[in-house]
């Protein structure tokens, strides 16, 4: 069984940065995830993904050239690394695992994402001064 672990939430100051992690376990080949986020009071929306193997990624708009996606096969570890935050960044930071096409869909769509196959269960972002 699938199971995601993300971690590296905190509180930050606008401007910073903070890393998120995603471990993944209970697989034996490197598995594409994707990285969502909900705010309060909103729906859950796309962020990043990227491919099994590391050679693929995709931004959604809100966050493309702030954040960046990647994945250490040695310890089956996505990272998220995210700098210049801003406060409309504070939400619950999901991952989730699926076949990539349905991440990419999910991230690039401005729907809610699709009932991917496994999700982690979250970590907390606030960024505030």
């Amino acid at each position: 069984q699938v199971q995601l672990v993300e971690s590296g939430g905190g509180l930050v100051q606008p401007g910073g940065s903070l890393q998120l992690s995603c471990v993944v376990s209970g697989v034996t080949d490197p598995m594409p995830i994707g990285w969502f986020r909900q705010a309060p009071g909103t729906e859950r929306k796309g962020v990043a993904c990227i491919n099994g193997g590391g050679d693929r990624r995709y931004y959604s708009d809100s966050v493309t050239g702030r954040f960046s996606i990647s994945i250490d096969h040695a310890n089956n570890t996505v990272y998220l690394q995210m700098a210049n935050l801003n406060p409309e960044d504070t939400a619950v930071y999901y991952c989730a695992t699926d076949l990539f096409p349905f991440l990419l869909f999910s991230v690039q769509t401005p729907s809610p994402p699709l009932s991917l196959a496994s999700w982690g269960q979250g970590t907390q972002v606030t960024v505030s001064s």
